[in-house]
């Protein structure tokens, strides 16, 4: 998927707390794409995740000047798999205001790769 609507200026300042983010691909068609919830206090970001294939799972965090994320994530899936590692997410401000995380992963188990997520508005479903 490109980038488009995306501005070439990373954001000096980003306030997490209460938005709200899916993954821009990946999702099943019909399938509840997995969501996660974030929340912020000064440079502290921890984020509850569910939905899809996430029975649950926790992210913390923090979030430096730039915005940028820096945290650990553990998550239980419904077959059952626990899945735990660390990524680095870095914000683009999008046309309209809502934010695209690039996230950076690396599992406990070796593996790693980048995801992108999206913020949903909670008019978005």
């Amino acid at each position: 998927m490109g980038m488009t609507g995306a501005t070439a200026a990373r954001p000096a300042l980003i306030n997490y707390d209460g938005r709200r983010f899916r993954p821009m691909e990946g999702v099943p068609a019909g399938g509840e794409p997995p969501s996660g919830r974030y929340h912020q206090y000064g440079d502290l970001v921890w984020v509850e995740i569910g939905g899809g294939e996430i029975r649950a799972g926790r992210l913390v965090g923090r979030v430096g000047p730039d915005g940028t994320l820096d945290a650990a994530y553990c998550l239980l899936l419904a077959s059952g798999e626990l899945v735990a590692g660390q990524c680095s997410s870095v914000p683009t401000v999008l046309a309209d205001g809502r934010l695209r995380l690039e996230e950076r992963w690396r599992r406990l188990d070796g593996s790693s790769g980048i995801s992108w997520i999206e913020e949903v508005r909670d008019d978005d479903n």
